[in-house]
């Protein structure tokens, strides 16, 4: 019987299996940031260790850093004293820090697949939940806690159980209007918030197939949110492209033997799943998260629907969201007032998110409804220098859009930028969660980039398809 992508990646790594049934597994990369590294380094002081191979180890600050100015030091203190930090070991320990003052920061899931840092076949680790996105190149890739950090600094290895895998495929041909993000966020409405539980994801079919590198991140950066440990899609001559001539990827001859071996991780015709899902792409229309899981969402042209349609396992959750949300069974999604929208995020935060709001608002006369607040923060300053050469900027902010500095934003209340008491966020970011996006009462409807700028422009959730004449 033939292997799938995830066991040949496992097996390449496995150091060895240990008593407990857990297997030791040989990190490749290892991505740190400002906000779960701190206490790790600390703890290996405090044991005398140093990084075993600061060359795979790589950092870059994202979470606390200000997008309106990133000049030092920093209003917020502890924001200043993370930064510090992270500068002091990284230069302490030899590894490579892109540096806001350098301007090659950014959020570390763009920073790392943008620099060629990500590549098929690897094993990788960060100290963030969404680590899943770099399975977008074929890569088994891990979030990991703070006490992970400091075991993968000293030892470039982890421990863990072999996963499940569940193969999800999604065949035929998306309509007009219909994004990556409407498509993870339709998968993880079906599948349920804990339905990956003990899995590995394997993204498949003719929808994924067609996926630029920039959309297949946005789907995997989202396993996490369904229950997958990690995600992935396997190696094709699109990630091989959009690979050549990055800074980190290997060059001339050695590319080209590179690209032999990463084809050949790609899952044999008779490899064996524990799962496999179908999904139609026609059924997929834009979706809308209404309530405090990214599961709890709906077609744009939906309603919200009863607690007795599902689970009863999953009621009491139901019943929670409507009241924090301010909801009503039966309801529709569309029309829902909002106060900001947000534009940004490892999920939606590259330069194809920002180019196809711009493609979709350039010569329309288009503008932000009074009231709201609007912004697009760039997943880092590559994306921002492109942004800014093909004039992005301008169309944005002639429409009413602030065009911010790179960083996570408003994805999680780490930073200045955060709603205010009851307000409703339209967001491209990955949780819905309460007290997500700063205030503790504030409120998060989470949709495609496409679907955000929509509601802007309204001032309520609304169709994209509409709004912008897709047909």
């Amino acid at each position: 019987m033939g292997k799938s992508l995830y066991e040949k990646v496992f097996e390449r790594h496995a150091v060895r299996k240990l008593p407990s049934g857990q297997y030791q597994l040989f990190m490749g990369l290892h991505l740190i940031h400002e906000v779960t590294s701190p206490q790790a380094f600390s703890m290996l002081d405090d044991r005398k260790l140093s990084v075993l191979y600061p060359d795979r180890t790589f950092a870059t600050v994202d979470h606390i850093i200000p997008t309106t100015s990133q000049l030092r030091p920093y209003a917020d203190s502890t924001a200043e004293q993370m930064m510090a930090f992270l500068e002091k070991n990284t230069k302490k320990h030899g590894i490579r820090l892109f540096s806001p003052e350098k301007q090659e920061q950014g959020i570390v899931h763009v920073v790392g697949p943008e620099r060629g840092l990500t590549q098929p076949g690897m094993t990788i680790c960060c100290g963030d939940s969404h680590t899943s996105t770099h399975g977008a190149f074929g890569a088994l890739a891990f979030g990991i806690g703070t006490s992970q950090v400091r075991d993968v600094l000293a030892t470039q290895t982890l421990t863990m159980d072999k996963l499940k895998v569940r193969r999800i495929e999604v065949n035929g041909k998306l309509g007009p209007g219909v994004y990556a993000k409407d498509v993870i966020l339709y998968i993880i409405q079906k599948l349920g918030v804990q339905g990956g539980v003990g899995y590995a994801y394997e993204y498949a079919g003719d929808v994924i197939r067609n996926m630029t590198m920039e959309e297949r991140m946005t789907v995997c950066n989202m396993s996490i949110e369904g229950g997958a440990r990690c995600g992935y899609v396997e190696p094709d001559q699109v990630t091989f492209d959009y690979l050549k001539g990055r800074e980190y990827a290997p060059k001339g001859e050695a590319f080209e033997r590179a690209v032999a071996d990463w084809a050949s991780l790609a899952s044999d015709p008779d490899a064996h799943y524990d799962d496999v899902v179908r999904f139609d792409a026609a059924d997929i229309e834009p979706v809308v998260t209404w309530g405090i899981t990214p599961g709890q969402s709906t077609g744009v042209s939906g309603e919200i629907p009863k607690a007795e349609d599902f689970r009863e396992d999953e009621r009491q959750t139901v019943l929670e969201a409507y009241k924090y949300m301010s909801f009503s069974p039966g309801q529709k999604i569309k029309g829902t007032k909002i106060d900001v929208a947000f534009i940004g995020s490892c999920t939606n935060g590259r330069l194809s998110d920002i180019a196809e709001v711009v493609r979709l608002l350039e010569g329309k006369n288009l503008h932000v409804k009074e009231g709201v607040r609007a912004f697009v923060v760039p997943g880092s300053h590559e994306v921002k220098r492109q942004a800014l050469a093909l004039g992005y900027d301008k169309v944005l902010t002639n429409a009413g859009f602030e065009f911010r500095e790179p960083g996570c934003s408003m994805c999680l209340a780490m930073n200045p930028d955060k709603l205010k008491g009851r307000e409703l966020s339209a967001s491209t970011s990955n949780r819905n969660f309460k007290g997500r996006q700063g205030s503790p009462d504030g409120r998060t409807l989470l949709m495609s980039p496409a679907m955000v700028a929509a509601a802007a422009i309204r001032g309520e959730v609304a169709d994209a398809r509409e709004v912008f004449g897709q047909a």
